[in-house]
């Protein structure tokens, strides 16, 4: 069983937990990014999502930090509307470790 949480903005947040999602935390970009720090270090998650509008309060290298983590997982979402980074083929193939496109 994986242990996982979501931290983003009410929007995001309100989504996931109608699916389930019991471990959520609102925060702000600008005020997310510590907790993001926080819940990283904690290692209580294995999986960990952050609203995509985060990544811009990021360094560099914190960004490669999580983007590269497998332990825990860290899986930017991106905000309903808003264009995504990432498909939905690379995060399965990410987090499943198996590439289900074409």
């Amino acid at each position: 069983m994986y242990d996982l949480c979501l931290i983003g903005e009410r929007e995001l947040v309100a989504g996931f937990k109608l699916v389930g999602i019991n471990d959520t935390f609102i925060a702000s970009p600008e005020n997310g990014t510590s907790l993001l720090k926080q819940l990283f270090n904690s290692k209580k998650y294995n999986v960990i999502m952050v609203s995509q509008s985060f990544e811009k309060y990021l360094n560099s290298d914190e960004i490669n930090l999580y983007r590269g983590s497998m332990d825990p997982l860290v899986i930017f979402i991106p905000l309903p509307g808003i264009k995504e980074e990432e498909s939905v083929y690379d995060l399965a193939k990410k987090i499943l470790g198996i590439d289900i496109g074409d």
